[in-house]
């Protein structure tokens, strides 16, 4: 089950990468919102080739230490953000406003949020 809600988020995490590309979120990110756009929103796509295989491979790692760090350290940045799209929502330069954008973005951090909840639970137990 905490596989499921971990790949929930990280699909959420994904679904909303591809609507950031809709939204030009590299205008909120500092260095690339100086680039011109065709620029910029190239930079921007190719950065995820890595975050999105890092992400394929940790997740599924042969060392089972290795994969619940990993898996761990996407979840609190699921969350973070969560908070940052929450925080940065007044910004002029933003974009996410339909209901679609803010599903993927915070129901990313939700379902983080949950995988930690059940992380630190089956940490508790094992310590029982």
């Amino acid at each position: 089950m905490k596989s499921i809600v971990y790949y929930l988020g990280l699909s959420a995490l994904i679904t909303h990468e591809l609507d950031a590309v809709l939204n030009v979120e590299w205008r909120l990110l500092y260095h690339l919102r100086t680039l011109p756009d065709v620029t910029a929103s190239a930079i921007f796509v190719a950065m995820h080739f890595p975050m999105f295989f890092f992400f394929l491979y940790f997740s599924n790692h042969q060392k089972p230490k290795i994969k619940t760090l990993f898996r761990t350290f996407v979840a609190l940045f699921l969350v973070v953000h969560g908070a940052l799209h929450f925080r940065l929502s007044d910004h002029e330069l933003y974009q996410f406003e339909g209901v679609l954008s803010n599903l993927y973005i915070f129901s990313a951090a939700f379902f983080a949020l949950i995988f930690l909840v059940m992380t630190w639970q089956d940490r508790r137990l094992k310590k029982a």
